[in-house]
Formats: C-alpha cells, structure tokens, sequence
C-alpha cells in the first residue's frame, strides 16, 4: 500500500485463498473447532465447554473506521499488518452466512490463529454454513499483536481487529457492517431485537404484531426479546432476533443471526428467565468468562472474572425461538431505558420517537465500558456500531416511521426515581402483551408531559406514577429535558422538528 493508501491490489484479494493456502484450515467443522479449543476448554457440569479470554469486553476507544476517521499512515499500517499476518500466519478460516433475506444475505469470513481457536468455534455457532458462496465481509483478528486496534474499512468490508481475544470483536465486525450495508441500500441498520406476537384483541381476533426492541446491552433487550409471554395455543410469541436486526424500506425486519444468541449470563436465573437459564446449561452452549470452578461447577450469579460474562446459546434450545429470523413487519418499536425519571412505558409520537432513537438514553454497562459500568449515558440509537452521520440516523428513522406507520413506546426496565420502584420482567412483559393486543387505555399526563397508560389489563399503573417516586421532580424533569436539548443540538444534521419534540 502506498503512502496515501492507494492499494496496488484490492485489499481482500491480497488474503489467502483458503482452499489453496497451505498455512490455513478452511472451514473445519465445529467438533474439530472444539477440540483445536481444547487446551483452553474448562468442560462445564452439563458437558458445554467454559473458556476465559485475556479480553473481557470490546475496545471501543481503540476502533477506528475510515468513514467516520480520516485514516492516516498509521491507520493503513495497521491494516497491512492484519494483511501481511495471514500470509504465513498457522490459521483458521470460518465462512458463515449473516442473515436470511433476498435483500440482506451476506457471507462472512473470519481468519483467526489456529491457537485462538475458541474464538471461530464461538462465532462458528452464531451463524449458519455458507455454502461455498464467496464472502461479502471479511475479517482478520490476531490477538497477539503488541497493540489493540481495531481498524474498519466499510469500503471493502474488511475489519483488522488486532490485540483483542474477546470473541464479542469478532461477532460485531461483521454485524457492524450488516447495519452499514442496510443502511446504504435505503433501510437502517438497528441494534435490536425483534419477536412476532399472536395475541386476540377486545374483540377475541387473532391478530400478529411485530415487535422490535432497540437497548443497550443489558437493559433487558435479550430477555423481553425471547419472552414467550405466558401465552397458550392459539396465542403465542416468538423471538426472532436479539441483538441486531435490519429495518428495510418495505417495513419487513431483516434478522443476520441464524444459529445462535450472544447473551449475558451474570445473574442468571432459573425462576426469572427459565427459557436463556435452560439454554444456557445445556451441552450445546459456549461459556465465555463464567464463573466455573475447576470440577465444571458454574456459578452465574458471580462476576469472577467480569460483569460482562457471556454464553452463546442455540436457537433450537429457545422455546420461543421461531424458525424464521426475518419478521415480516415491524408494527411497533419499544425503546428500552433504565432513566428513572421514565415511566414503565410511553406512547411517542414520530417526532418524539426520533428523539427517543437519538437519545438512546440507558446505563452504561460492562459490555461497553466496565470502568462506567451504572453510570447514565446516551448513545444514538442505542447503537454503539453506527458509521457515519449520527444526525442523519435519526433523520433517516423519522423518515422511515412515518411512511411505515409504526407504533413508537419508550419502556423502562429498571427504577423509578432512587430505587423507589422497581419495574421487573413480570411488569414490563406485561405491558408488552397488552400493547399488542391493543388493550391499553392512555392518556395524555399534563404533568410528565407524555403519553402513558391509564389502564394496563393485569397491572395496577397507577402505583407506577413517577411523580410519586421523585422528590423534587418538576425541577428533576426540567434539568432532564435542558440536559436532552443540550445533547441533540450537537447534531447539525438532525432535522429541527425533531430537535424541537424533546419531551
């Protein structure tokens, strides 16, 4: 590569062929993954394997794209580096296939050292066999290089992840530029969770919703998303996606992961998440970072190695999984927060709603940023893995909501005011089933200025009023809305209708 970063070749045809290459083992099944993995495996009590990474969440202060940063010499050695690497490093290289969809398919290859090979055997269970079809995307991750950097070239669809053994890297390298790809063919890129719900209506219809859940990791988004609602034959819900979804022009929802769920695992429980407790401890699920004491003995409930602990899990072990990961239309979308000035939920208006996305309001969590872990933040879109104009997002989500006549709620899954309240799983299910079959009776709340229930069939709302858990909360209120108009007039893209909608 030159000075200027002119490539003489095309960066991904300078990587091996891996039918041919001799330093590298193409597409081995996930038994020989497994056993490669071996020397690094603490086999579980229910015959899963456990492994422990040196990194234990990904480096987000340390990755760079070339859309969003203007790469320098530096940045273009860092890929080579990533490059040259696969020439005569011992490698394994995995081809997977990211979504389903006419519109958003694409093939996946991820070059990973032979000793690593946990990481491609725990990506390896995300996505499903590629079939010989040639990759769209690649990436390149070398754990032991002597610096971390994570480099993207959306260009190419090439991703160097250097210095980092966290698998989480390798899985949204690949996500990251699905979001980007949507987004560039006219949809929008959604870090979410997507279900289909069959529920009957007042007048005892079946009717099918689809919902679709955007949060930051651990805000609950995993656990609403495979909830199955308590619901009986005829009705019934059913997850389709948990972390990263497609929203394209028609209305329909492109899932990318096909196989499995990258879920959280620290506390665990059996009696409050019985479907991800039960695929969690089954012999097909992948630990990574658990607490398992060297007889296989896991404990879920401990952070031994980091709050950030993680399983991959099969979607075949989900009672609510569907065996589709594409929804058909996407009818509401549900904000996930833990802001405890938020009540349980909200009905937006699509002014509103783009602010909601904008302000992608939450807690920061051990995924992200350990060292803030608990401490408020606000990320556009609750999507941490946007490329390019953040401003543009939420003009393009405005934009698409009103066309698409989409339902729009804000839900919040943790406290009202100083813990006063706590909104639990059996609460915010709920309020979820009840939306669907479209039994909630609202109301317009002078004080909150918001839209909130007056009823929820199954719930006694009003003990959930906000103003009754906040001291002070006019003053708290005002201070929370100067503090969200200072944050959106960051964004010289953003259309001023949404910037004057903040509630």
């Amino acid at each position: 590569m030159s000075e200027t970063g002119t490539e003489s070749r095309p960066l991904v045809r300078q990587l091996p062929d891996p039918t041919t290459a001799s330093n590298v083992r193409y597409n081995p099944s996930l038994e020989e993954l497994r056993e490669l993995a071996g020397p690094d495996e603490t086999t579980t009590e229910f015959g899963s394997p456990s492994y422990v990474s040196e990194f234990r969440s990904r480096s987000s202060d340390r990755t760079k794209n070339a859309v969003d940063h203007e790469f320098d010499d530096r940045d273009h050695d860092l890929i080579d580096t990533a490059v040259d690497a696969t020439d005569d490093t011992e490698l394994l290289c995995v081809d997977r296939l990211m979504g389903r969809h006419p519109e958003a398919t694409f093939c996946c290859r991820l070059f990973v050292p032979v000793e690593h090979a946990r990481i491609a055997y725990a990506w390896a269970n995300l996505f499903e066999p590629a079939d010989g079809q040639d990759p769209d995307l690649y990436t390149v991750q070398l754990p032991d290089h002597d610096e971390t950097a994570i480099r993207i070239r959306p260009d190419t669809g090439f991703t160097a992840v250097l210095g980092s053994d966290y698998t989480g890297e390798a899985k949204k390298s690949f996500l990251r530029l699905f979001m980007y790809r949507i987004k560039q063919q006219g949809g929008l890129g959604l870090h979410a969770g997507s279900k289909r719900v069959r529920v009957r209506d007042d007048d005892g219809e079946l009717r099918t919703v689809g919902q679709v859940f955007m949060g930051l990791s651990a805000t609950g988004k995993s656990t609403l998303t495979s909830h199955g609602c308590w619901l009986e034959d005829p009705e019934d819900a059913s997850m389709l996606q948990d972390d990263v979804c497609g929203l394209l022009s028609d209305g329909s929802v492109a899932g990318s992961e096909g196989e499995g769920l990258y879920i959280k695992t620290i506390g665990l429980d059996e009696e409050e998440q019985p479907e991800l407790y039960e695929a969690a401890t089954a012999d097909s699920a992948i630990l990574e970072n658990v607490a398992v004491d060297d007889d296989g003995t896991v404990h879920f409930e401990e952070d031994r190695y980091t709050a950030n602990s993680r399983a991959i899990i099969q979607r075949d072990e989900l009672e609510s999984a569907d065996e589709e990961i594409d929804l058909d239309r996407m009818d509401q979308v549900f904000f996930i927060t833990r802001n405890p000035l938020m009540p349980p939920v909200a009905k937006l208006d699509e002014e509103q709603a783009a602010v909601a996305f904008m302000l992608g309001e939450s807690i920061e969590t051990s995924a992200g940023d350990p060292s803030r872990a608990g401490e408020s933040i606000r990320v556009v879109g609750t999507n941490p893995f946007i490329i390019g104009s953040e401003g543009e997002e939420g003009n393009i989500f405005h934009e698409l909501i009103n066309i698409l006549d989409i339902d729009c709620y804000v839900i919040n899954t943790g406290y009202l005011g100083q813990k006063s309240k706590d909104i639990g799983v059996t609460e915010s299910v709920t309020i979820l089933t009840e939306a669907a079959r479209g039994t909630i009776e609202w109301t317009r709340d002078e004080r909150t200025e918001l839209t909130i229930p007056d009823s929820v069939p199954g719930l006694d709302i009003e003990d959930y009023y906000v103003p009754d858990h906040v001291d002070d909360y006019d003053d708290a209120l005002a201070e929370l809305r100067a503090e969200r108009r200072d944050y959106l007039a960051e964004f010289d893209e953003l259309r001023e209708e949404i910037t004057d909608a903040v509630y």
